[in-house]
């Protein structure tokens, strides 16, 4: 008695649902490259500051800044952000002497960004400065783009091409931004929630520098406190001191940087409230 291997109708068979593959994520803006490394590292200050920033609805908010310096006559910024379908960017709306304008758009897609900007565009005399930026995620880890700065003006007339990329790890970032005019590059690591370090690398060929930075981030939630600070290859070192004071809206902040090669010491205080 032999086997008999039948075979089931077409209909009958088990169907594979099919395999749904996660979007990409969007890249954010080429600006944002460098953000992570770039939050690592502290900002000089130098005088005393004092910052208020006032919510006046969703979508409008501004700040005051009262900044007095040993270097400089002392001043007061005013700045007005508006966030909606449209709005104006920093430097439109920061602006004291309306002698340059420029214009921004930007469309972000799924899984790509682009940026155009010009600047000073004048038709009759020729001139403009372009600046586009484009992004693009090819995985959920890398992404690869590059800017364009475009230039002209009677008699002159240049272009310069710039290649980026980056990669995100699970606990690290490494960027990389290389052309003609020089060289970025960036790493970030976090160790765990309290420690954060960065290492970053800039050469400049028109300027023929190069530098190299360390940079270290240390969060202490019991006591409300973050400390930055940074070392680099110009013999520099800096640190600041932020404490916020709850449940005061009120954040102080203390910092201190030494210049060793020129023999140069600023410190600064800042208060921000809001």
């Amino acid at each position: 008695m032999g086997n008999t291997l039948g075979l089931a109708p077409m209909g009958t068979l088990p169907r594979r649902s099919p395999r749904r593959e996660e979007p990409l994520p969007n890249p954010g803006s080429f600006d944002e490259l460098h953000r992570l490394c770039k939050d690592v590292f502290p900002a000089q200050m130098e005088g005393v500051k004092l910052v208020v920033n006032k919510v006046l609805s969703s979508h409008f908010q501004v700040a005051h800044t009262i900044h007095i310096s040993a270097l400089g006559l002392p001043g007061y910024h005013l700045h007005a952000a508006y966030a909606g379908d449209w709005q104006l960017s920093p430097t439109e709306t920061q602006q004291a002497k309306f002698l340059t304008w420029q214009f921004d758009g930007e469309y972000r897609g799924d899984d790509y960004t682009a940026t155009l900007t010009l600047g000073n565009p004048d038709l009759i005399g020729e001139s403009v400065i372009m600046v586009a930026h484009f992004l693009q995620s090819l995985t959920h880890r890398l992404v690869l783009g590059g800017e364009l700065v475009y230039h002209r003006r009677p008699g002159e007339e240049g272009a310069i091409l710039t290649l980026a990329g980056k990669y995100s790890a699970v606990h690290w970032v490494a960027t990389l931004n290389v052309g003609s005019g020089g060289a970025h590059a960036s790493y970030y690591h976090r160790a765990n929630e309290q420690v954060q370090v960065g290492v970053e690398f800039e050469a400049n060929t028109r300027l023929q520098d190069t530098t190299f930075s360390f940079g270290y981030h240390l969060t202490l939630p019991q006591a409300n406190m973050v400390f930055r600070g940074l070392v680099d290859s110009n013999w520099c070192v800096g640190a600041v001191l932020e404490k916020k004071m709850p449940p005061l809206p009120v954040t102080l902040a203390l910092g201190a940087f030494l210049n060793h090669w020129r023999n140069r010491f600023h410190c600064g205080f800042s208060i921000t409230v809001g």
